[in-house]
Formats: C-alpha cells, structure tokens, sequence
C-alpha cells in the first residue's frame, strides 16, 4: 500500500534529464537535437505535492507542481529561476514509465514534455534571445541513491 501522507518513495530523488527538440527529420544529426541536460532533484514533500530543483553547470531552477497518483503516476511542475540575471521560466508535464513485466535491468524513468514559458537571453554575452514557446520532449532515469 502506498504512504498517501508522502511523495512516493520511488520519485523522491535525483534523476538525470536530457530534453530533446521536436525534429521529425531523422537525418537531422541526434546531437543537434538536444534542448537541455541536468539533474532533476524530487524531495520528499507532502502527498500530492512536488518540489524540488533542476540544475546544471551554471543554473537551477525551483521546481513547484503536482504529483496526479495513478498508474501511471502524472507530475506537473514549473521550474522558475534567475539565470545570468534574467528570469527563466519552463512548465514540464510527464508521467512515470510503468514497469515491464519482462524487463531487464529497468530503472525508474519518466517521460514527458517542457515548454519555454518565457523568453530568455541566451548565447555568448546573452545577445541572443531564446524564444517562449518552445517545445521539447524530456527524459529522466532516476540516479542510484546514495543512502
């Protein structure tokens, strides 16, 4: 039975995220595609609700959403944050990927979507601006804990 007074255990912690632009062109070279890379940190909150940070080399993001419980679980979040002083914003939706019966070697991951909820300087010495609106697809394999 699940704890309901928690963030199940299984999401709480550190996750490697890499996010992907929407390309359908598959002779489109895999690592011009990339949108984005780091660490998702889920802490361990009230039921329902999750927090947390997205961060890499240089930036990090407060993460606020919610967690929908089912099966498969749904996470809904915004990362907000001030990134060499302009104001960074993303909305991430995603859901945990079920376990297969037959898997070998599966890790808890989830899977999703991220739109630039604003726009934002970006490039050497911020001279160019990236765009709001922008969408991605986003994945997540959770990292051995280091309990």
């Amino acid at each position: 039975m699940i704890d309901t007074g928690k963030v199940p255990a299984i999401l709480v912690g550190d996750w490697s995220y890499r996010s992907f632009l929407s390309n359908p062109d598959l002779s489109v070279d895999f690592n011009s595609l990339e949108f984005g890379q780091g660490t998702i940190r889920i802490d361990a909150t009230e039921m329902q609700t999750l927090s947390g940070l997205i961060f890499g080399p240089g930036w990090q993001l407060t993460l606020k959403g919610s967690i929908a419980y089912g099966n498969p679980f749904n996470l809904r979040f915004q990362g907000v944050g001030i990134v060499g002083g302009a104001e960074w914003i993303y909305d991430y939706s995603s859901f945990l990927v079920p376990n297969w019966p037959n898997g070998v070697n599966q890790r808890p991951a989830l899977i999703g979507s991220i739109v630039r909820t604003i726009p934002h300087p970006t490039g050497p010495n911020n001279k160019s601006t990236a765009p709001a609106g922008v969408v991605a697809q986003w994945i997540a394999v959770k990292q051995d804990s280091s309990d």
